[in-house]
């Protein structure tokens, strides 16, 4: 059975005091996403700034066997990012950065905490705008919307997150770093989970009119 305690007082040797939340009250802000219905407190939420410290947390809880749920915003309505009360949340919520724009080709390169209307502001200078919107794009984060593979009422013209994501850079359950498809690897590690740091199309190949 694992220390939790002890556990914690490692992570915040990987990845600071500031990122690694053990308090039950500031926990439970965490303790379900937008399907409010069911809801789990996790043991140790952590706030990873970088792809390194994202790898640097999932070994360390595949080492000592603790499970891993990753989460964005937050504002999935599928549960997909409700915690283990076993185990740590790996919230990525303070990597939002905006990595790179490329006009030309029409591809921005992102962190997996990039608010999905973050692009399109980016790119709009530019008369372009990112499609796929999941109807909470003021708040809903890209890696969680390729977790997801979210949309809403655009979709039905442009499709879905799927559709406009061209490469990967993914941390995989047992801690490995892996490219997929045409990601540019810009950082040690740009994203984290199954999805997280992605080269969507900026304007999904149309300009506004």
């Amino acid at each position: 059975m694992t220390d939790f305690v002890q556990f914690a007082e490692h992570l915040r040797q990987l990845l600071g005091e500031g990122e690694v939340v053990t308090d039950h009250e500031r926990l439970r802000t965490f303790e379900c996403d937008g399907l409010a219905h069911f809801r789990v407190c996790p043991a140790i939420v952590v706030l990873p700034q970088s792809g390194d410290e994202v790898k640097a947390v999932v070994g360390a809880c595949v080492a000592q066997g603790v499970p891993y749920v990753a989460r964005g915003s937050g504002t999935g309505l599928s549960g997909g990012a409700l915690p283990r009360a076993d185990g740590v949340l790996i919230v990525t919520t303070k990597m939002r950065s905006v990595v790179e724009v490329d006009v030309t080709n029409q591809r921005a390169t992102v962190e997996p905490g990039a608010v999905n209307l973050d692009i399109t502001r980016a790119v709009a200078p530019f008369g372009f705008y990112y499609a796929p919107d999941p109807s909470s794009q003021l708040v809903c984060s890209i890696g969680g919307n390729v977790a997801e593979n979210s949309g809403g009422a655009h979709c039905l013209k442009y499709g879905f997150t799927t559709h406009h994501v061209t490469g990967l850079e993914v941390v995989t359950p047992d801690g490995e770093v892996v490219d997929l498809g045409a990601a540019k690897r810009l950082t040690p590690l740009a994203t984290t989970f199954s999805a997280l740091s992605s080269a969507p199309k900026a304007p999904s190949a149309s300009r506004r009119k």
